[in-house]
């Protein structure tokens, strides 16, 4: 029983060096060296191999090595063979340091002293207090949830939207569609945290940015196709967004002269505000591994219908 990772190298020699030490009888490979296709039961992936069920005709599990699995061809898996999303806590705590940062940012209007600093421009901007600046969070799962908790400390109104129920003390949550557009109207700074779906794709819209309240700030640290680039641009330059921080576009990277590098309302980052942690990410594999050879319930499991 092997375990295959392929992502990362740099911090794959990390992932190797940890299995050594807490499952040294567990053989454990780096893509391409993959040994006997035969052997391999557990991949690690990022973007996964092409032919899995061909290629590795005993896998018993396949992990994403972040909290999306949206880069898996789910067709191309045997319905049987479970999907496992990452759920180790450094995914949590990163994101949240990000988002609170970009938070902080927009309600302090970073966006616009950076652009003052840069004109040789001396200018006060009247401060905003927190408890009149409502930030709302789209997608409650694990990262969302963690996002909230963090906010609420600096007293902002906090709201939440999800497909199925959630309940979160200190924030006022909405699910479906219907209740989309009283989320999005008391959202002065939208925190974008859902996986892509073909119901997510696209949904950063002119819609959706007409339903804020006027000058609102965007974060978006979902996947790049849900924001709709010529929408967004519009909604910036006719004052609907005021700023935005982005850590995810469509493509990655971007290619040169593209709008969003040098915008003024825009802080642009390389699909870094999270970032699993080798070191706590071996723990949650060997974790899952040892339920599911136990027939245990699997943390982090897909389901297909979802995509998440």
């Amino acid at each position: 029983m092997t375990v295959l990772y392929k992502a990362n190298m740099v911090r794959g020699a990390e992932w190797a060096r940890f299995f050594a030490e807490r499952a040294p009888d567990l053989p454990f490979r780096l893509w391409p060296d993959i040994g006997n296709p035969a052997d391999i039961r557990y991949l690690v992936a990022w973007v996964p191999p092409e032919d899995i069920a061909t290629t590795f005709p005993h896998l018993e599990l396949v992990f994403s090595v972040g909290a999306g699995v949206d880069q898996f061809d789910a067709t191309k898996l045997p319905p049987h063979l479970p999907l496992i999303r990452m759920l180790e806590p450094g995914i949590a705590e990163t994101m949240v340091e990000y988002v609170t940062m970009a938070v902080l940012g927009l309600h302090r209007d970073l966006l616009h002293f950076i652009a003052q600093q840069r004109e040789q421009v001396w200018r006060e901007i009247r401060i905003t207090p927190a408890k009149r600046r409502g930030v709302g969070v789209m997608g409650l799962g694990q990262l969302g949830h963690a996002v909230l908790e963090r906010l609420r400390a600096f007293g902002f109104p906090l709201f939440g939207w999800n497909r199925s129920p959630r309940e979160i003390p200190g924030v006022t949550c909405y699910v479906g569609v219907d209740t989309l557009p009283r989320f999005l109207s008391q959202t002065d700074i939208l925190i974008c945290l859902l996986p892509l779906t073909e119901e997510t794709r696209g949904i950063l819209n002119a819609d959706l940015f007409a339903r804020l309240p006027r000058g609102a700030g965007l974060v978006s640290v979902g996947r790049g196709p849900q924001l709709v680039e010529a929408d967004f641009l519009a909604a910036l330059d006719t004052g609907l967004l005021s700023g935005a921080v982005l850590d995810v576009t469509e493509p990655e990277p971007l290619p040169a002269g593209h709008p969003f590098w040098s915008h003024p309302r825009i802080l642009l980052t390389p699909h870094n505000a999270s970032m699993t942690m080798p070191d706590t990410a071996v723990d949650f594999v060997l974790d899952a591994i040892a339920r599911h050879r136990r027939g245990e319930e699997l943390p982090g499991l897909v389901d297909r219908t979802r995509g998440y």
